[in-house]
């Protein structure tokens, strides 16, 4: 290395030079001796070159040309490896680059903006340093008017550091879409190209901006007129992906509609396309996703890719590629390729959920792809986060299908792989894995018994203590969905993994989700007589305490009308009924609702008061005169004349109990 230095020295000596001429002379040789050699790029760093140039850039004295120069040496240092970018980042670097963008000399904008592009395109670059002081981003708005370059430069700035709504909203408030807008039809193909990738950042997930795009006009064409002419298969390939993305967001924003024909027969047929064999891995990638997102939530349009160039049976070779056969020449494209051969199977399991999300043919059409379940299977265990949550994403899709639930899910013992995915994930894999596991539980499904031995009880009550609200709501629903119409050792194995303070707690949960599952599952709990007098002999003193704290609360209807179906089970009970009937507190209660003023609560208090009277049951005489002594009765009669033809009926059927 000493040697390599010591020959590099001179590089740096001559900027301390007295006179100008030889400094920038000095200067000149430098930039021709570092481009593409990135061992004298290092060397030069080492060496401590940076501060002097970033010092010469910044002095008054030095002349234009010396300025400019430097900017472009640091410009080419930028281009080496991530290590010079930090380099250059640790002497300042963007603050005397942004500083240089107030000269008024054209090309040294240009190369302090060509720098600045190299350094915030590196990964290793905080986009935030573009926002620290504001006006910067207004001043970037007036220099796109200089030139062809400065436009390039500043678009492929702003696309790189706009990541979020906040980066987003700054962008628009100073005016991006209007000063931007009119580039895309700039007679320079990089510079459409810069404004294009913008305005795809700019409109991402952001209604406000989509929905400005869709009135922008240049040169009397609307924005999504211009996108579309750029979509054509006669343009580059970046282009018709990047167009794609924006009038893909566009339309999920609602600023385009799902059934319009530049979405129907323009975007999604274009981004079919870039699912193709032929295509580069990235852009299959890229297509993939942009598809699966544009797809995600219009069952038409699920429909329409689906039967569009054979794309299910496309996906399937995101699964084989590449191989030891593919006829790749270029080797560092075949070594790219396998490292990255990840992403399109991340890719694929992405869209195949979005394809099946909704429709029973096309999860038929997806299953029956070859080794599709091994493929997810193996897809939950890979080694990449990305892959794996992707492959429950797909998996999740697939499980809102009764008939898949009862063949593919069982004939792969899918549950195995999942329920390892579910221990210690994060919690992004865990909301998704924890949705599919409430599939998995539903009472027709062949992986309940199989699961519950794997020890789902406990796991899934520790769900239910999550700070994390989605995965409160996924443990307790899991639960429900597993008691419903289970057997009695289930039922008491969920009470005691749940605990009493755990219950209450999510009887209390400011979640009204989270409520009503916590009261779907203490009604599936509570069905069948032996289960209701078992579980009420145990636990009765808390659930009625919990069912008093409920209907005394500010609840809405759908949360009350529950709690009074869980009484009426009660009141079904053989013993059980003594809880309520020794409960003069919770009797009044039932004798308000029978009189509320909506009927689905009254209907529901009068299940209660039916199952108390009953004939056929021992002690029923008792119940019927403490009832009446109420008030109860008389309810009923006023009932039984109600213009409601479920009210009037069920006073009538129980006004016979006391005639019987």
């Amino acid at each position: 290395l000493q040697e390599v230095t010591a020959s590099s020295r001179h590089y740096v000596d001559r900027l301390f030079d007295l006179d100008p001429q030889k400094v920038l002379q000095g200067v000149i040789d430098m930039k021709n001796a570092v481009i593409g050699n990135n061992k004298q790029k290092a060397n030069l760093i080492v060496l401590g070159a940076v501060p002097r140039l970033l010092y010469l850039l910044q002095q008054e004295t030095s002349s234009t040309e010396l300025r400019t120069e430097c900017a472009v040496v640091l410009g080419s240092l930028a281009m080496g490896t991530e290590n010079n970018v930090k380099s250059l980042l640790d002497c300042h670097i963007i603050p005397a680059l942004l500083q240089g963008l107030l000269s008024p000399d054209l090309k040294f904008i240009e190369a302090c903006l060509r720098c600045l592009r190299t350094i915030f395109i590196s990964p290793v670059t905080p986009e935030d340093l573009l926002y620290t002081d504001a006006t910067v981003i207004s001043h970037l708005m007036t220099l796109l008017s200089r030139s062809r370059y400065t436009q390039e430069y500043i678009c492929q700035i702003f696309s790189h550091c706009c990541k979020g709504p906040d980066h987003q909203t700054i962008l628009f408030n100073h005016g991006a879409v209007q000063s931007i807008a009119h580039l895309l039809v700039s007679t320079s193909y990089k510079v459409r190209m810069q404004a294009l990738k913008c305005f795809s950042v700019l409109a991402f997930e952001n209604p406000q901006v989509s929905m400005t795009l869709v009135n922008v006009s240049v040169d009397g064409e609307l924005l999504p007129q211009i996108f579309v002419k750029m979509l054509q298969r006669d343009k580059p390939i970046e282009m018709q992906l990047t167009s794609a993305k924006c009038l893909t967001s566009m339309c999920r924003a609602g600023a385009i509609r799902t059934d319009d024909p530049c979405i129907v027969l323009k975007t999604l047929p274009c981004l079919v396309r870039m699912c193709s064999k032929e295509r580069l891995l990235e852009e299959r990638v890229e297509g993939a996703e942009t598809l699966a997102y544009l797809i995600e939530t219009d069952v038409e349009l699920q429909r329409i890719a689906s039967i569009t160039d054979h794309l299910i049976a496309m996906l399937a070779d995101y699964f084989k590629y590449p191989s030891s056969v593919s006829a790749i020449t270029d080797i560092k494209r075949l070594d790219h390729d396998l490292k990255h051969a990840h992403e399109l199977r991340q890719a694929a399991f992405k869209l195949y959920a979005s394809l099946g999300a909704n429709d029973e043919d096309i999860r038929k059409k997806i299953i029956e792809t070859e080794n599709m379940m091994d493929r997810i299977v193996n897809g939950l265990s890979e080694s990449s986060i990305k892959v794996r949550l992707a492959a429950v994403r797909c998996l999740h899709s697939l499980s809102r299908s009764v008939q898949q639930l009862r063949t593919s899910f069982q004939d792969h013992a899918v549950w195995k792989p999942l329920m390892k995915v579910l221990q210690n994930a994060p919690n992004e894999i865990l909301i998704v894995a924890s949705s599919t596991l409430c599939n998995l539980l539903l009472e027709f499904s062949p992986s309940k018994e199989p699961i519950l031995e794997s020890g789902a009880i406990e796991l899934l009550c520790s769900l239910t203590q999550s700070e994390n609200l989605a995965l409160r709501v996924n443990g307790i629903w899991a639960l429900m969905n597993m008691a419903f119409q289970a057997e009695q050792k289930i039922k008491s194995d969920i009470l005691r993994g749940l605990s009493t303070e755990q219950l209450f707690q999510l009887l209390s949960d400011s979640d009204v989700n989270v409520l009503m599952k916590t009261l779907g599952l203490l009604r599936n709990l509570l069905s069948t007589r032996p289960h209701i007098d078992h579980i009420m002999s145990t636990h009765g003193k808390q659930i009625m305490q919990a069912v008093t704290l409920i209907l005394e609360g500010e609840h809405n209807i759908e949360v009350k009308e529950q709690t009074l179906c869980i009484l009426a089970n009660i009141a079904d009970g053989t013993t059980a009924k003594e809880l309520i009937m020794t409960n003069d507190d919770i009797l009044q209660k039932i004798k308000y609702y029978m009189s509320h003023s909506n009927a689905k609560l009254q209907l529901a208090a009068m299940f209660c008061i039916s199952n108390l009277i009953w004939n056929e049951e021992e002690g029923s005489q008792e119940r019927q005169d403490k009832l009446r002594d109420m008030g109860i009765v008389d309810i009923l009669h006023k009932l039984s004349q109600s213009s409601d033809p479920n009210l009037c009926d069920k006073a009538k059927t129980a006004l016979q109990q006391y005639l019987a």
